[in-house]
């Protein structure tokens, strides 16, 4: 299964620069081709939400290599929220993460 998150920001334009850049980042990292997906984002209330999904293939070489490593969450999926959230945050990025299917 491919994790699925959705993403929030108030401010899109610039954010989803950041994110996509952090996440090619992490795919060079895990040495990944096509290793997320970017859907469409849609507003709602001032904020504009938009999901990310993560391949199959990075999201076993995040759990397995040790990244995730001091992620809070007593689960594999909360944990590798806490993760990507952070790892984005790293990189400059200010959205918030939900977790929608793992």
């Amino acid at each position: 299964m491919n994790p699925l998150f959705q993403l929030s920001t108030r401010n899109y334009n610039d954010e989803i620069l950041l994110v996509k850049k952090a996440l090619i980042d992490l795919q060079t990292e895990c040495n990944v081709q096509n290793g997320f997906t970017i859907k469409e984002p849609f507003e709602k209330f001032g904020w504009t939400f938009f999901n990310i999904q993560i391949s199959e293939e990075m999201a076993n070489l995040i759990e397995k290599s040790g990244m995730m490593e001091g992620a809070l969450g007593y689960k594999i999926g909360e944990q590798l929220t806490n993760f990507i959230g952070h790892f984005l945050e790293t990189k400059g990025s200010n959205v918030r993460i939900k977790k929608i299917n793992y």
